[in-house]
């Protein structure tokens, strides 16, 4: 197997401003489902670095109370502690927009000044496009003199409340408020990656890149400028000390850092015509598809994204898309749930004109019946190219806000039957495979530790027994309830179909507002990447 296959080229990421290698080997990759898997690994990290190591982190949003266990720490005393001990603690998060409208403000303003007044630096960073955010989830760690114990996670757990669930689906006991169709406690399904190897570096270099952009932090909003002067808030990031050397390999795995950055005024100094390659890396994998794609994902919108999967399936007969969606948008309400709704239903229908019989989409519930969300953003191609992100699959992730992906090509050959599933002499690789068996073993109650992976291996083997399970669990459900419950927690995913009165406002809001476009004018107009 050719790496650059699959991978992106120097030239193919068209941003040679950017210190961020091509890709690097040697990796070991760790997919943790779920937060609690997540938070647990973190805080055993977190605890182990001494003075003179670091810990580097961005994110969306940071609610300094969240549980990391059960019993605690919580976030914020995990980062001041740290802090405290002698680590060099840098963060950047989000500024947000205002509480008011169920973002989380206050919250990252509370996350940076607890950690900062323990010694810390959390800065709030509002560099973005218009109506855009920062949205990558990742946290590095590097040890002063250990660099093989240096770690990396990256993927679209959040540090905040609603996100510390585990595989039985009960929610986290501190809850954001979503549709009241999840109930009061939402059940959140995600995926969070740890890495180590010399892509920590890679990944260390991602947030000294942002952490030493010369844009000022609030280069958008004068007012939140002149309300952070009043306050005395930090608004000039401290020098950062010279990364510490490069972890030394020690893993099978190849990983490409893949980024999205918009096009904006100031520009970036690390990528002054913004950075898709997300896009571009997603592009290349997809059309390299044969038999599989595999993806779970918050908000699989847009038609541009969405017609790069019809091309695929109509340009290969074999090819199957199965895709796992929320039930609802995390969103209600007249107003905020049209422009939520309609792009999804314009995306799906996208896909199934091209391929009726071969894309299907299903949604998850617990064993209780309480549908679960999807925030996870994964994909997987024909069983050997892998990805896990923060970014979701439409226009704003691809485009306009600031995303996170790792992309993963494993050196072992998975040696169960088919071994070569996509014909393409690439051959199934472990950790393509092992990922997807893993989630689908969980949505489908099979053996945790794959006894009953026979009919998974095949992709059409794979599809048949999906969908069986899908439709068993929703003919239950059209019974009401009657008899036992089938195993399987996957149902068909039903897209509601809008009156087209309401589609008239709702979809020129969806693409305006929900689902904006960050490419500089020249890439609009060929409609590139």
């Amino acid at each position: 197997m050719a790496i650059e296959d699959w991978f992106l080229t120097a030239e193919e990421r068209a941003n040679p401003v950017s210190g961020i290698p091509v890709w690097t080997s040697g990796n070991l990759a760790e997919p943790l489902i779920h937060g609690s898997a997540y938070f647990d690994r973190l805080v055993t990290e977190v605890e182990a670095l001494g003075a003179g190591d670091q810990l580097f982190f961005t994110d969306w949003r940071g609610d300094p109370d969240e549980r990391m266990r059960p019993d605690g720490p919580t976030v914020a005393q995990l980062f001041a502690r740290a802090a405290q001990r002698g680590v060099l603690v840098k963060g950047l998060l989000w500024r947000s927009h205002l509480d008011s409208l169920s973002y989380s403000e206050a919250e990252n303003r509370d996350l940076s000044e607890t950690v900062n007044a323990a010694g810390g630096e959390v800065l709030l960073d509002q560099r973005v496009r218009r109506g855009g955010s920062h949205h990558q989830k990742l946290v590095v760690l590097r040890h002063r003199d250990a660099p093989q114990r240096d770690v990396a996670f990256a993927g679209g757990i959040d540090l905040c409340h609603s996100r510390r669930d585990d595989a039985d689906h009960h929610g986290d006991p501190q809850a954001l408020a979503m549709s009241p169709k999840y109930g009061p406690h939402p059940p959140w399904h995600d995926v969070q990656l740890a890495v180590r190897g010399p892509v920590v570096a890679a990944l260390d270099t991602t947030f000294r890149e942002r952490w030493t952009d010369p844009m000022p932090l609030d280069s958008e909003n004068p007012l939140a400028y002149l309300r952070d002067r009043l306050r005395g808030s930090d608004l000039s990031p401290d020098p950062l000390p010279d990364p510490p050397a490069d972890p030394p390999p020690c893993g099978p795995h190849h990983i490409q850092v893949l980024r999205t950055y918009p096009a904006v005024r100031p520009r970036y100094a690390f990528a002054p015509d913004g950075e898709r390659t997300v896009a571009r890396g997603y592009t290349k994998a997809v059309r390299r598809a044969r038999r599989l794609i595999y993806l779970e994902d918050q908000y699989l919108w847009s038609t541009e994204v969405a017609e790069l999967f019809a091309e695929a399936l109509r340009d290969n007969p074999d090819l199957h898309l199965v895709a796992v969606v929320p039930r609802y948008p995390d969103v209600d309400g007249a107003l905020a749930l049209p422009p939520n709704t309609v792009g999804r239903e314009q995306a799906l229908s996208l896909c199934a004109r091209a391929a009726p019989d071969r894309v299907h989409v299903f949604d998850v519930e617990n064993r209780a019946g309480d549908p679960v969300y999807v925030h996870a953003k994964i994909c997987v191609v024909d069983d050997v190219w892998a990805s896990v992100g923060s970014d979701n699959f439409n226009r704003r992730s691809w485009t306009h806000d600031s995303e996170l992906s790792c992309a993963v090509l494993d050196e072992t050959r998975d040696e169960r039957a088919p071994v070569d599933p996509a014909g393409r002499g690439d051959g199934a690789r472990v950790f393509a495979r092992d990922l997807r068996l893993r989630l689908w073993r969980e949505h489908l109650d099979r053996d945790p530790d794959g006894a009953d992976d026979a009919d998974l291996l095949d992709p059409a083997s794979a599809v048949a027994a999906i969908t069986a399970s899908a439709d068993a669990l929703q003919r239950w459900h059209d019974s009401g309830r009657s008899g036992p419950r089938p195993p399987g927690r996957l149902r068909p995913h039903r897209p509601e179909r809008l009156p087209w009165y309401t589609r008239l406002w709702a979809l020129p809001a969806y693409r305006l507002f929900y689902d904006p476009d960050g490419r500089p004018l020249h890439a609009r107009r060929k409609g590139t990447w």
